[in-house]
């Protein structure tokens, strides 16, 4: 439903004109009209000249400007700020360059399945095609990474399309946005009574669909007749804010639960339902796999670990990934929170055919089992420090209130099998597309959406080499962090394809870096820094910077010569 600006339009958004011309407003105002009706509090940005009117517009809507050092970082803040909020995020950048370098932090939202809107600068349409400054066909580049991508044709139009193109970020599964705005759409005023500005919550329908209903009794039948059942939460569950649905569901029904990606927390560590180190054995042995809103993409072999026995059920929120790689029994499209509250209300009064105490049983043996193997190694005290120790240090560092973020290849591999954020939404990773450089501008944007959070953050030493001159950024802004860098000067998890592939005389090949001191990094941009080189400091550390009240980043020496099992298993390297 669209509205015209009302009469109570505040007096710096609208320009009188001379005599009876009706009062005129930018494109610059529109866009960031659209964005207040959105929610969205914050954009962030990296400046141009093709951009600023929509500055003033955010200015005269109290919308935050934060600005970066690299157009990347804006674009990864804008997908960390719809994780956190579970609002769109929202990244303005100037054209041709400005708008390249964020396209990386757009491919990862796409991947990731994060609403987020990029913000393009053009050159004016009337300069269209002749050569203008930093013109490119932003549009072509974008849309095979967006699940929308245009120019807005008139200043009229301006906060419209933005609706238009936030509306698109919610159709089926979330991702991202892109919209091209030329210089003179932006600059120029058109009367108010002409511009088309879309009324907050009346230009969207709710996507909690539960699909057909049939298969909601069709999977809780299902579940009360299985004997070995197994749920393995994904992002989607966080995305759709459907972690209490999907704690109620697991509980109730009782089964056990295995989380990847951003579902990770769901259920705290030490609920009995929750599993983590059995999830093969798991797989291997159910009669009833679950799999809720993570596709069969290489993070789950494609499909092919889960056996041919076992009766494969598959909920996700985009219909195209239902089955795709993998045949499944019973397939749902819908929001999973929505889908697993009706299928625990369907399963409601059923009687469960079978007692699974002996299953549950099971599955805690191998999950024991598995700790205990690996626990000499966490708890080691060797020189250099094993990376699971580091790991093993910063999971007993964190707090229920702590969001835990990973940046990096090996060694946040490592950690990946012993971090256990306690909440739901305190763990941020890249995603499935493995994009190294998200850690500062996670950070940015989940300390800056929720101050109230401690951040905690683990870089590899290449990783946080991409981004992290925006480390300023956070001083500038004053949003303090934990930071540490397993910093074994390598880029590992590349160094171990290498020596597998092509022995050890070219292991060092194109992937070995400097010994770069990290702690000295932080303190010259105004931040808190510390090296660690014996395990048994690494804890009181990070307890300092913590204190520092600053961004922060102890750096952490750790072996070059120790693989994660993650890493040893990619199947590129076998």
């Amino acid at each position: 439903m669209a509205q015209t600006v009302s009469e109570t339009q505040p007096v710096a958004e609208v320009k009188e004109s001379e005599g009876s011309q009706p009062a005129t407003i930018s494109g610059g105002h529109l866009v960031a009209k659209a964005l207040k009706a959105e929610g969205i509090d914050v954009i962030f940005t990296l400046c141009g000249g093709h951009i600023i009117d929509i500055y003033d517009g955010c200015v005269d809507e109290g919308i935050a400007v934060v600005d970066v050092r690299h157009e990347q970082v804006a674009a990864h803040a804008a997908d960390g700020y719809a994780r956190v909020t579970g609002k769109p995020g929202c990244a303005v950048v100037t054209a041709g360059p400005g708008t390249t370098d964020a396209v990386t932090g757009v491919a990862n939202a796409f991947r990731a399945e994060s609403p987020m809107l990029l913000i393009g600068g053009q050159g004016a349409l009337n300069q269209h095609k002749m050569g203008s400054l930093q013109d490119l066909p932003h549009v072509d580049m974008m849309t095979p990474i967006t699940k929308f991508a245009a120019t807005v044709p008139h200043t009229a139009r301006a906060a419209d399309m933005v609706s238009m193109a936030l509306r698109e970020c919610y159709n089926g599964a979330p991702g991202p946005s892109f919209l091209e705005i030329p210089r003179d759409i932006l600059d120029n005023s058109v009367p108010v009574d002409q511009a088309t500005i879309p009324e907050a919550g009346h230009y969207r329908a709710s996507t909690r669909s539960v699909g057909d209903p049939a298969n909601i009794e069709a999977l809780a039948d299902l579940l009360s007749r299985a004997e070995k059942p197994v749920v393995l939460l994904g992002s989607q569950v966080w995305t759709s804010r459907g972690s209490e649905a999907a704690t109620e569901f697991a509980r109730t029904l009782d089964i056990p639960v295995f989380m990847n990606g951003s579902a990770r927390g769901t259920l705290p560590p030490g609920d009995p339902h929750h599993f983590h180190l059995s999830r093969r054995y798991g797989f291997n042995n159910a009669d009833l796999i679950l799999i809720v809103g993570t596709p069969f993409d290489f993070r789950m072999g494609y499909g092919r670990r889960l056996p041919k026995s076992a009766t494969v059920v598959q909920i996700d929120m985009d219909y195209r990934t239902v089955g795709k790689n993998r045949d499944v029994d019973l397939g749902l499209v819908g929001d999973p929170g929505a889908i697993l509250a009706a299928v625990t209300q369907a399963s409601s009064g059923r009687v469960r055919k079978a007692d699974r105490k002996a299953w549950f049983a099971e599955l805690r043996a191998e999950e024991d089992a598995a700790y205990q193997k690996r626990l000499p190694r966490q708890l080691s005290d060797a020189n250099p420090i094993h990376p699971l120790r580091l790991a093993h240090e910063i999971n007993e560092f964190l707090t229920e209130d702590s969001i835990y973020i990973g940046d990096g290849g090996d060694i946040v591999t490592f950690s990946g099998g012993v971090v256990q954020p306690k909440s739901p939404g305190h763990w941020m990773d890249p995603g499935p597309l493995g994009t190294l450089g998200v850690g500062i501008p996670f950070v940015l944007a989940a300390k800056y959406a929720r101050p109230d959070k401690e951040v905690v953050a683990l870089f590899g030493d290449g990783a946080f080499s991409l981004t992290g001159w925006d480390f300023e950024t956070l001083v500038r802004f004053k949003l303090p962090f934990v930071g540490v860098v397993g910093n074994n000067s390598s880029m590992n998890q590349i160094r171990y394809g290498q020596e597998v592939k092509y022995g050890h005389d070219r292991g060092r090949i194109g992937n070995t870096l400097g010994d770069v001191k990290y702690d000295e990094f932080a303190k010259m941009l105004g931040g808190y820094g510390e090296e660690v080189r014996d395990p048994k400091d690494i804890g009181p550390a990070m307890q300092r910077a913590r204190e520092s009240g600053l961004p922060s980043l102890i750096n952490v020496w750790v072996d070059p010569d120790a693989y994660a099992p993650g890493t040893m298993n990619q199947t590129m390297y076998k």
